[in-house]
């Protein structure tokens, strides 16, 4: 076993792809497709499963490359002290629903932690896929959220592929509106209310199942509704037609300015709020330091 066979594990499993890493090694694709073989013939493990869909990590596989992960950082830390070296860029993921706390928290993150040189990724994306990256390692944490609807088949998937959920808080339902929106002073709304006014939530693509959904009371028939794809058109929305979404009422006005307000909502829901990571795999010092950030921001929202 060598160092740059663990650093081309990492590197397939950040890419999903033989091919994809190949290039970004700038090495033929079979070489490092045999590079592999030779370091799970040695250890007698398949760290990667195969088929015609491509490749995927082996449950031992996400066991392995929490442990190559951490070998190769402690080995680019002797470089950067003994030899003089120029130190490697950091590199750590999240995927997460649209949560404005969770943006907060990484900004803080690269403030702290950030070097002069970095590869960190953010990215908002649809709950499956945010599944679908830790599962694959693409990210080390993923955010989102559980209720009594969703529970079931969210933790039937998370218990497939081996993760876990820690729940950061939970809360009770409000909607975002306008601040001139007629219900902005409202100190309560009810459905029966928002029935006049556009219901915007966050397209889920391909899997755009209820249980999917990231906004509660899904399977709920609305006379106007309105599917985008990234927080800032459902913003935008929210001013320009008052429509209105429902969330778990955690704003942040250095993002999201003070155009937009969160109202209570009159419903018996709750949303737990939570990440997710590899059951298997141990947290990064930047993984540990990111769920910290979370749990500052969501402490200290101001």
């Amino acid at each position: 076993m060598t160092l740059q066979q663990l650093k081309y594990v990492i590197e397939v499993a950040n890419q999903g792809s033989i091919n994809e890493a190949a290039k970004r090694l700038f090495i033929s694709q079979p070489s490092l497709s045999n590079a592999i073989k030779d370091l799970e013939e040695e250890m007698q493990i398949a760290i990667f499963e195969r088929s015609n869909k491509g490749i995927s990590l082996s449950k031992e596989g996400a066991q392995f490359l929490g442990y190559a992960r951490q070998v190769v950082e402690q080995a680019e830390l002797l470089e950067s002290r003994y030899l003089n070296a120029k130190p490697s860029p950091q590199h750590f993921s999240v995927s997460t629903q649209h949560y404005a706390f969770a943006v907060n928290a990484f900004v803080n993150l690269i403030r702290e932690y950030g070097q002069e040189e970095y590869d960190f990724a953010l990215r908002e994306t649809k709950t499956y896929e945010i599944i679908e990256d830790v599962k694959r390692l693409r990210s080390e944490i993923g955010i989102l959220y559980l209720n009594e609807f969703n529970g079931k088949v969210i933790n039937k998937l998370l218990k497939e592929a081996n993760l876990q959920f820690t729940s950061l808080f939970t809360a009770k339902p409000h909607v975002f509106i306008s601040i001139r929106n007629p219900l902005a002073k409202q100190s309560i709304v009810t459905l029966e209310q928002l029935q006049h006014y556009p219901y915007l939530s966050f397209d889920q693509g391909e899997y755009n199942s209820f249980h999917f959904s990231e906004e509660i009371l899904s399977t709920m028939t609305r006379n106007k509704s309105i599917r985008v794809n990234d927080r800032a058109t459902l913003f935008n929305l929210l001013i320009g037609l008052n429509g209105y979404t429902i969330s778990t009422g955690v704003l942040s006005a250095d993002l999201n300015g003070n155009e937009i307000i969160p109202v209570p909502l009159d419903c018996e829901e709750t949303i737990n709020v939570g990440w997710i990571s590899h059951r298997n795999v141990s947290l990064s010092k930047l993984g540990i330091a990111y769920v910290q950030a979370l749990q500052d921001v969501l402490h200290n929202p101001n």
